[in-house]
C-alpha cells in the first residue's frame, strides 16, 4: 500500500493508489483518495481482510483506471500486513505458510518443493499435501513476500490469504468447478441419450436422423471441451511452462485427442465419434476431484485443529502461576517462561532479559539477546532464567507442529520415503506417455479401430495418487487417533519406529515417580521467610521435576527477580535472588566436595554457606506397576536415575531380575548407555521428562516425553504423552505395530489397481468412460480402506469411540 505523498507543487496524491487526487477528492480520517473505489478498498483491507479485497476487484464501483494500475499483490509490501502473515522473521530469513486450494494431486509435490529453482531467494519449501499447505523459507535480502506469492501464482498455485488467519474458515469447494461439473453432467446425459441410434445400430434408412443427432452431440460437447475441462488445461499448461509434467497433462491430452478425433468423424461423415466418452471423462473426473476434496476435509488427519500438545504453559493471573492448556492461551495473557522452556506464542517481552535459542526455527544455535519491549517469536527457547511475555498472537498449533516435524530434527528418518515420492511423482507421467506411445504403434499396425479407445483409456486410468497416498492416509488416521488419546507423535515415521522398538529405557524422577505427590522434609539451619522466597525464586527458574515440586512446597506467590541464573544439567542450579547467591543441587555442586547423599535430596547454600537440604520421598505413579508388568514380557527394560541407590530394591521388585538399573547417571551417561545399546543392535525407546533428558531422547530411536501440567515440549522428543495416559501405553504400541499391516495392504492394493487397469487399457478392452470412473474411485477406495481398517482396530482397542468416527 502506498503512502501519502505530496509533489513539489503540493499536489495531494491518493493514499491508496498514488494517483493525483482531483479537486473534489474524498477524505477519510485525514487520508485522501482519488475516488470512492480507492476509499472502499482501503476500508476493506483494514477491516475485513484480503479475501473480500479479491471480490472487490470485480466491483463496478472501482474505476477502470484503478483496475489497470492496481497490482493485485501490492498490499503484501505493507509491513503491518506482513507481520500478520509471517510466522517467523529475523535479520536474514522469513518463514511463512500458504494455503493452496489448487493443490489436488501428489505430482504437485515436485513442482512446489522445487520453488527455489524458480525464485533464487527461496531457501526451502515443504508441502503438506493433506492440508494443501506449503511452508516457505526465503531470504529477505534476495526476495520479498510479494515476489514469492507472485511466483506461486505464476505456476498456478495462487495462495488463499486472509488476515483473520486462525478463526477464518477456509474456502469451500471452488464454485466454478461445481458449475463446470453441472454443465458437463447436463451435456453428458444428453449426449448419451442422443447416442442411442449409434448404440442400437440404426440402419441406413435412418441416416438423416442419425446425422442430426451426431451434430447435436457435437454442439453439446463444445461447452464441455471449452469450459468444463478448463481445470485440466490450466494445470497442464502451467506445469509445461516450467518444464514439468503433472498428472493432469495426460488427462488433458486424452480430452483433446478424443474431441478432435470425434469432431473429424462428424464433419467428414465417417462416424459419430466419442463425444459420450469425452463428456463422461470430464464429468466423472470433476466429480471425483470434488468428492476427494470434500472427503479430505471431513476426514481431517492433521492434528493441528483436532488436538493440542498435552502440555501446559504457566500463565500469570493475580500474581500466581496457573498451568494453562495451549488452546486456552489468548492475546493479552502474560506467560512465565522458565529456563530451557519453549516459547509457545508470539509476544512482547515484559520482564527479564531473554537469551533466545532459535535453532528450533532457523538451525542457528547462537542465542539472540532480546530486551524488554521487543518482540519474541514462538519456537524460540529461553536459555537464561525466567522471562515474562505478553501474548500478542494466539497459539498456532500448526506452526509448532511444523517446527517439530522439520527434516533437520531427524534428518535421515524419511529420506528414502521422500525421494521415492519425488521420483514417482516426476516420472510417472513420462512412463505413462511411453506406454501410450507403444500401445498406439501396436494397434495402428494390428487393429486401428482399437487405437483411440486404448490410448485414451491409458491416459485416464493410470493414477499415482492411490499409490502415493496409501501410506499418507493410513499413518494420518493413526496419528489422529493417538492425538485424541493424548499421545502426540512428531510424524508418521515415529509410528514405524515405535513398532520396531525392542528395548525401553525409563528415567526415574518425573517419569516413574510423580512430582505432584512428593513428601518433602527440610533438615538444616532455619530458613527465614525471606530466604525461602530466595530459594523459591531460584527453583522456579528450572523445569526440573524436583525444582517444580520444591516451588509448590514453599508456596510463595510471585517470585522475586533472578539474575545470572545458571543450570548445570543433572547437578544443580544457581543464581542471584535479592542480591544473594543461591545454590540448589547435589552436595558436590553446592559445596564442591563429595559426600554420600541421604536419598533424593536437594542441598541449599546462601552466599556459599551450606544451610541444609530438602529430602524428597518418591511416590511412584499408581499406574506404573500394571504398565511394567505388561511391558516385561515384550521388551528389554532399563531404568537410568541421577539419584543414589536408595530405591534400588523397590525398582528391582517392580521391573524384575532381567531389568538393568543404573544410578548416579549424568545426562552424558544416559546418552552413552543408549549408544551402546544401539551398537548391540537394539532399537531403543527412551521415556523421560522431556527437558532434562534431551540428549538421551534425541539419541534414542524413539524419544517419548512425559508431561504433567508442565511445558515439556522439546524438539529432542519424538512423542509426548500426558502422564495420565501411561496405562494405555501398551495399546498405543500395539496399534503402531498393527498399522504396518494396513500400510502394506493398501500399498499392494494401489499397485494392483494400476497394473490391472493398465493391462485392460493396453489391450483396448477398457472403455475411456469406465476408466474415468475408476481413476478417482481408486484414491477414494484407498482412503476408505485405510481409514476404516485403522478406525475399526482402534475401536476394538478402546482408543476410539463411535462418536469420534462419525
Amino acid at each position: 500500500m502506498s503512502t501519502l505523498k505530496e509533489t513539489t507543487q503540493q499536489q495531494i496524491q491518493c493514499y491508496h493508489c498514488g494517483e493525483a487526487c482531483p479537486n473534489d477528492r474524498i477524505s477519510l480520517e485525514s487520508k485522501h483518495f482519488c475516488c470512492e473505489g480507492c476509499k472502499l478498498v482501503y476500508e476493506v483491507l483494514n477491516q475485513t481482510g484480503l479475501c473480500e479485497y479479491y471480490n472487490l476487484n470485480e466491483n463496478p464501483g472501482i474505476s477502470q483506471k484503478l483496475k489497470a494500475r492496481q497490482d493485485k499483490f501490492q498490499f503484501l509490501d505493507d509491513e503491518k500486513t506482513q507481520l500478520q502473515l509471517i510466522t517467523f522473521q529475523d535479520e536474514t530469513q522469513v518463514h511463512i505458510t500458504f494455503y493452496l486450494p489448487q493443490m489436488h494431486c501428489s505430482s504437485c509435490l515436485y513442482l512446489l518443493e522445487n520453488l527455489h529453482r524458480l525464485n533464487e531467494g527461496v531457501v526451502s519449501s515443504k508441502v503438506n499435501f493433506t492440508r494443501k499447505e506449503v511452508d516457505v523459507v526465503f531470504l529477505s535480502a534476495k526476495t520479498t513476500l510479494r515476489k514469492v506469492v507472485e511466483t506461486l501464482t505464476a505456476i498456478g498455485y495462487e495462495p488463499y490469504i486472509s488476515l483473520n488467519d486462525l478463526k477464518e474458515k477456509r474456502p469451500a469447494i471452488d464454485k466454478s468447478m461445481v458449475f463446470q461439473l453441472g454443465i458437463a453432467g447436463f451435456c453428458f446425459g444428453n449426449v448419451m441419450l442422443l447416442s442411442f441410434p449409434e448404440y442400437l445400430g440404426i440402419d441406413a434408412s435412418e441416416t438423416a436422423l442419425r446425422g442430426i443427432f451426431r451434430w447435436i452431440n457435437f454442439g453439446l460437447a463444445i461447452p464441455v471441451f471449452l469450459y468444463s475441462a478448463l481445470p485440466f488445461y490450466t494445470s497442464s499448461w502451467k506445469s509445461l511452462k516450467h518444464k514439468f509434467l503433472n498428472i493432469d497433462a495426460p488427462i488433458a491430452l486424452a480430452i483433446i485427442i478424443t474431441f478432435i478425433r470425434s469432431a473429424y468423424e462428424v464433419i467428414s461423415g465417417t462416424g459419430g465419434g466419442y463425444f459420450d466418452s469425452m463428456t463422461g471423462i470430464v464429468f466423472f473426473m470433476l466429480a471425483g476431484r470434488i468428492l476427494q476434496d470434500k472427503t479430505y476435509r471431513q476426514l481431517s488427519f492433521e492434528r493441528d485443529y483436532t488436538s493440542y500438545f498435552p502440555i501446559a504453559v504457566s500463565v500469570l493471573k493475580e500474581e500466581k502461576e496457573q498451568p494453562t492448556r495451549l488452546p486456552d492461551i489468548k492475546p493479552g495473557d502474560t506467560l512465565l517462561i522458565h529456563h530451557e522452556e519453549l516459547i509457545p506464542a508470539d509476544g512482547i517481552l515484559t520482564r527479564g532479559k531473554a537469551f533466545i535459542d532459535y535453532s528450533f526455527v532457523t538451525g542457528e544455535s547462537l542465542p539472540v539477546l532480546r530486551e524488554v519491549g521487543e518482540l519474541v517469536y514462538a519456537g524460540g527457547k529461553q536459555t537464561s532464567g525466567n522471562i515474562e511475555i505478553l501474548v500478542v498472537k494466539e497459539v498456532t498449533q500448526s506452526y509448532l507442529t511444523r517446527l517439530w516435524n522439520k527434516d533437520e530434527m531427524k534428518a535421515n528418518a524419511e529420506e528414502k520415503h521422500v525421494s521415492f515420492v519425488h521420483l514417482l511423482s516426476r516420472w510417472f507421467t513420462y512412463i505413462l506417455l511411453t506406454i501410450a506411445a507403444v500401445t498406439a504403434v501396436y494397434w495402428q499396425l494390428n487393429d486401428p479401430a482399437r487405437l483411440w479407445p486404448a490410448v485414451t483409456a491409458i491416459f485416464i486410468i493410470a493414477c499415482p495418487c492411490a499409490l502415493l497416498l496409501s501410506n499418507t492416509f493410513t499413518n494420518g488416521n493413526i496419528l489422529r487417533i493417538l492425538g485424541q488419546n493424548k499421545f502426540y507423535l512428531r510424524s508418521a515415521q515415529v509410528i514405524e519406529d515405535i513398532a520396531k522398538a525392542t528395548h525401553i529405557v525409563f528415567d526415574k524422577t518425573g517419569t516413574l515417580t510423580s512430582t505432584r505427590e512428593q513428601d518433602i522434609v527440610y533438615e538444616g539451619k532455619f530458613l527465614t521467610d525471606y530466604q525461602e522466597q530466595q530459594v523459591s525464586a531460584i527453583a522456579a527458574c528450572s523445569g526440573h521435576p524436583l525444582s517444580r515440586a520444591l516451588v509448590a512446597y514453599l508456596e510463595h506467590g510471585r517470585q522475586m527477580e533472578v539474575t545470572e541464573f545458571n543450570e548445570a544439567t543433572g547437578q544443580g542450579i544457581e543464581g542471584y535472588a535479592g542480591g544473594d547467591l543461591i545454590k540448589l543441587g547435589t552436595y558436590q555442586f553446592v559445596t564442591g566436595n563429595k559426600k554420600q547423599q541421604p536419598g533424593t535430596a536437594v542441598f541449599v547454600s546462601i552466599e556459599d554457606e551450606l544451610y541444609g537440604y530438602f529430602l524428597f520421598s518418591n511416590h511412584y505413579r499408581n499406574e506404573i506397576p500394571a504398565l511394567i508388568n505388561q511391558l516385561r514380557g515384550q521388551y528389554q527394560l532399563s531404568v537410568l536415575s541421577g539419584d543414589n541407590e536408595t530405591e534400588k530394591n523397590t525398582l528391582r521388585g517392580l521391573l524384575g531380575r532381567n531389568a538393568t538399573l543404573l544410578f548416579h547417571q549424568k545426562p552424558e551417561d544416559k546418552l552413552n548407555y543408549i549408544k551402546n545399546l544401539q551398537l548391540k543392535g537394539a532399537r531403543v525407546m527412551m521415556i523421560g521428562d522431556g527437558l532434562n533428558d534431551a540428549g538421551a531422547l534425541k539419541q534414542s530411536d524413539v524419544g517419548v516425553a512425559i508431561t504433567e501440567q508442565t511445558n515439556n515440549f522439546t524438539p529432542s522428543s519424538d512423542a509426548i504423552i500426558e502422564a495420565g495416559r501411561l496405562p494405555q501405553l501398551t495399546r498405543f504400541f500395539r496399534i503402531c505395530r498393527a498399522n504396518r499391516n494396513i500400510v502394506v495392504a493398501s500399498f499392494v492394493m494401489s499397485i494392483v489397481y494400476n497394473i490391472i487397469g493398465l493391462a485392460f487399457a493396453v489391450q483396448g478392452n477398457l472403455s475411456p468412460l469406465v476408466a474415468a470412473i475408476l481413476m478417482p474411485s481408486s484414491s477414494l477406495s484407498i482412503l476408505l480402506l485405510t481409514f476404516g481398517s485403522s478406525s475399526l482396530m482402534a475401536r476394538k482397542m478402546g482408543l476410539l469411540s463411535k462418536k469420534s468416527t462419525t
